[in-house]
């Protein structure tokens, strides 16, 4: 047998669902951020986990279809430098522009808690280029 790991868990700041129908918590997509990262677990028997740590999202969109207005919900398009996941979307998530604002600010603390900060330089082809410096 192996030997257990001692890990604490981490508080988990917010968490939701992706919502299906009539805006019901009925997938298996689950949404959790804590302090320094964002995880997604989605599947059901087969689970696939994918993990951003926040200071190195780059870029928020909230989009809102008249469908996820009438019940409430929203997607937020996370871009970041991750190698394995460069955009994560939170699928018609509750309250998307509180979570929005809520992201937006955790962002914003972890990068001045690590003394990092993003610069954007516009390259010839007008696309914007997200470098880190510490």
């Amino acid at each position: 047998m192996g030997k257990k790991l001692n890990i604490e868990k981490e508080e988990i700041l917010w968490k939701d669902r992706k919502r299906t129908i009539f805006g019901l918590p009925l997938s298996f997509t689950r949404y959790e951020v804590c302090k320094d990262r964002l995880t997604m677990r989605r599947g059901f028997f087969k689970t696939t986990t994918d993990e951003i740590m926040i200071y190195r999202i780059l870029d928020i969109r909230l989009v809102r279809g008249l469908g996820q207005k009438i019940f409430g919900l929203g997607t937020v398009t996370l871009v970041s430098n991750d190698k394995t996941s460069p955009t994560l979307e939170l699928k018609n998530i509750k309250e998307s522009e509180d979570v929005r604002r809520f992201l937006s600010k955790l962002i914003e603390e972890q990068r001045a808690e690590r003394g990092i900060s993003s610069r954007e330089f516009l390259g010839m082809d007008g696309d914007e280029d997200f470098t880190e410096t510490e």
